[in-house]
């Protein structure tokens, strides 16, 4: 006797903007460790007021040596993504990580190139029209003139 497959696949029609991130940390020196712990509380607590987008968000752990954590979320689209990432409490938490990394990193698989003008925000590196979406969390003029 066989048994009938049973192919089932996401029905994705109702989300044609439908956005997926990763995100990560990973600890590049000691300090790192205590940056990497604080930002949990902190996203638990902000993925529980369910901001608006936001449709699935996972925990995820690239490794424990060195530890590297890190998440995967689905957003309906682009525009409610960065809503909530120019929002508070996402906002403050980008300006002083952008500041100082707390002896943490982002990149691993790609070259790292300085985030300086077309590269410096999600939309300009997505090539879409600046100032037809929240203003930057910090503009880059004000990060750079030091």
């Amino acid at each position: 006797m066989t048994r009938a497959l049973n192919r089932t696949t996401a029905d994705l029609s109702s989300y044609p903007d439908l956005v997926v991130i990763y995100l990560g940390m990973r600890v590049n020196e000691p300090r790192g460790v205590r940056t990497l712990m604080s930002f949990g509380p902190k996203i638990r607590k902000s993925v529980e007021a369910r901001p608006d987008g936001l449709l699935l968000h996972e925990n995820l752990l690239f490794s424990l040596f060195p530890p590297h954590a890190g998440m995967r979320q689905y957003w309906r689209d682009f525009d409610s993504l960065e809503r909530w990432a120019r929002s508070l409490p996402h906002q403050q938490w980008w300006q002083q990580f952008l500041r100082d990394r707390g002896g943490t990193g982002l990149a691993k698989f790609a070259p790292v190139t300085p985030a300086r003008g077309s590269l410096f925000s999600a939309r300009r590196r997505l090539g879409m029209h600046e100032g037809s979406g929240p203003p930057p969390g910090i503009p880059e003029e004000e990060l750079y003139q030091r």
